[in-house]
């Protein structure tokens, strides 16, 4: 499992994970998390996916933290990630949840749906948010119009 075990590694990763997503014409909102995690809250462009420009960030942070590493330890990325998107109302909460990730980590003050994580190489895992949201729409929500 990729660990940023300090700080200079994390600021390093998330220095690069924002060039990276600016690089792909997003605006970086917050980057925050712990040794073992990342949240990252952006704005996107229409003009690129979520799963290109996460393979962009992810990739060239993962080459970035192996060379600050260097032969000795070993990093790379989850395959798989997680994605939600905001309303403009949620998105100061959100952003200040995000820049706050080690004082809630270390309170077990958490939002369980955003840290919640499969299991390692547990391909197509549902998250459990799935099924709670599910369980709360009205009948034919999701049904094409």
């Amino acid at each position: 499992m990729p660990l940023l075990a300090d700080e200079s590694l994390e600021r390093c990763v998330w220095r690069t994970v924002q060039a990276e997503a600016e690089k792909c014409k997003c605006t970086v909102l917050a980057i925050g998390g712990m040794p073992d995690h990342v949240h990252l809250v952006l704005i996107q462009p229409p003009t690129i996916t979520l799963a290109k420009l996460l393979n962009q960030v992810k990739g060239v942070s993962s080459s970035v933290a192996r060379e600050h590493l260097g032969s000795e330890q070993f990093f790379r990325w989850a395959n798989g990630y997680a994605a939600f998107s905001l309303s403009r109302p949620h998105c100061k909460e959100v952003v200040a949840y995000v820049l706050r990730q080690k004082e809630h980590h270390a309170d077990q003050n958490l939002w369980q749906d955003w840290e919640w994580t499969p299991p390692m190489y547990t391909p197509n895992t549902p998250s459990p948010m799935a099924d709670s949201m599910a369980e709360g729409l009205p009948s034919g929500a999701c049904d094409a119009r």
